[in-house]
């Protein structure tokens, strides 16, 4: 900035109008230099003010990242005490790897699924005709019992009219009741089963039976057919009758038939012998 020349007065002393000239044009320059010098002192302390913020912010910054890296249990409080040791479930899961072995056919157990049972019209006729013939039955069973007043397998035992046992007397006898009906149940001559018809004659005889195929079957010594003689018992699963020589059995059938005499229809069967 250039100086404005200094007026000296005689004697070198300045004149007034000079200083105050001289005055005014420093206080011009010093007002210039405190205009522009604020600014750039102001952005050089906001920028040593920015930069030590700065490094501040970036060293928490560190610090804090640090301290996320490092495992959560390195700051676990008391992590020394009983409650915060190792439970022994920890540890197994920490140990090696395990194995359980698993039968092979518990990996093939069967899957069962329910069913819908659904009731058809045949399952229901088929229902009414089996009650119609337990009525049926039942019916021929009240009849069967009224209409006989004869000696029952109980008298016979007391008192057996055929003392002496032999098989061709035990077979004549049987020969009797041929027409008698078949009565589910029945052991007179009012109506007999099967098991009903051998139980009622042998009783004649003294011998007791129970009113059972399987029962009587089990009573006798098995024999060849070959050895067999009318009287002896042919035994059948769930049905029995007398041998009546050459294939043939007296019997009592089934429901609407009556005791007869007949070819042996099935090779599931076997003679037995009783009274020896």
């Amino acid at each position: 900035m250039a100086r404005s020349p200094k007026r000296r007065l005689p004697g070198g002393r300045v004149s007034k109008a000079a200083t105050k000239a001289i005055v005014q044009a420093k206080t011009r320059a010093d007002d210039s230099e405190t205009a522009i010098t604020p600014v750039s002192t102001i952005s050089t302390r906001r920028f040593r003010r920015g930069g030590v913020a700065n490094l501040v912010v970036m060293s928490i910054s560190a610090g804090l990242v640090g301290t996320l890296a490092i495992p959560a249990y390195a700051f676990t409080p008391g992590s020394e005490d009983p409650e915060f040791a190792t439970t022994a479930a920890a540890a197994l899961t920490k140990a090696d790897p395990q194995s359980v072995d698993v039968a092979a056919e518990a990996s093939a157990a069967p899957v069962s699924q329910d069913t819908l049972a659904v009731t058809t019209g045949a399952s229901i006729q088929e229902a009414a005709e089996a009650e119609a013939a337990r009525q049926a039955a039942q019916t021929a069973m009240t009849s069967y019992a009224a209409s006989y007043d004869g000696p029952s397998v109980g008298d016979f035992l007391a008192n057996p009219p055929y003392p002496n046992f032999d098989l061709a007397s035990v077979y004549s006898v049987a020969t009797q009741y041929i027409g008698v009906p078949y009565v589910y149940g029945g052991a007179t001559p009012a109506g007999f089963d099967c098991s009903g018809f051998v139980m009622y004659v042998y009783a004649q005889f003294g011998v007791s039976m129970p009113h059972s195929s399987a029962g009587q079957g089990a009573m006798g010594t098995p024999i060849s057919e070959s050895a067999a003689v009318p009287g002896d018992l042919v035994i059948m699963p769930g049905h029995d009758g007398f041998y009546a020589g050459g294939g043939m059995i007296l019997h009592a059938p089934y429901e609407g038939a009556s005791v007869r005499v007949q070819p042996i229809w099935t090779s599931d069967y076997s003679i037995v012998r009783i009274g020896i």
